[in-house]
């Protein structure tokens, strides 16, 4: 009630008050300080290239008048494409899925796994690392070795750290 009641005070007579606004002369140029007109002067003297900004000059305008930009549209079918250059992505089915995977994944791109089979290769790995070695993994997914070791390495979410309790009783070590 109070947002209607705002914009319809805000908008009263709006019309009326932007002619009044519009019709009003523009307010005048604040006259200068007696003491600045000397030193204006001497300015403009001394530096005659600043007054040259609001000059004409006729050499630029005969290169600017010389100028010709031709835009020419070239369409798609004309440029040939190299096949090299234009390399398909190759996708392989998931090796491992969820019943009820809400993101939907049908496809994988070669050289990368999905979460689901980021878990599943560490946990079988961590559960037979004899049979499930780096190069197998390698090999099953499509990944590179390299990728593979670091992965096994750096990325534990499985690992767990329990810390000790701090004792309360320990002595300190002064330096005396």
């Amino acid at each position: 009630m109070g947002g209607r009641l705002a914009r319809a005070l805000r908008n009263f007579n709006l019309e009326n008050r932007v002619h009044r606004q519009v019709g009003q002369q523009k307010p005048s140029v604040a006259p200068r300080h007696p003491g600045t007109g000397a030193c204006l002067e001497r300015q403009w003297r001394d530096h005659p290239e600043v007054n040259e900004v609001h000059n004409k000059n006729e050499e630029l305008l005969t290169f600017l008048k010389n100028v010709y930009v031709d835009s020419k549209d070239y369409s798609s079918k004309n440029v040939p494409i190299n096949e090299t250059s234009k390399q398909l992505q190759e996708y392989r089915f998931p090796k491992v899925t969820l019943n009820h995977d809400p993101a939907g994944i049908t496809q994988v791109p070669k050289g990368k796994l999905s979460i689901v089979e980021v878990l599943a290769v560490i946990n079988n790995h961590k559960l037979h690392p004899e049979v499930w070695t780096a190069e197998k993994i390698a090999e099953d997914y499509s990944l590179e070795l390299k990728d593979v070791k670091g992965l096994l390495e750096y990325f534990k979410p499985f690992e767990m750290k329990i810390l000790p309790p701090k004792q309360k009783n320990k002595e300190l070590i002064s330096t005396r």
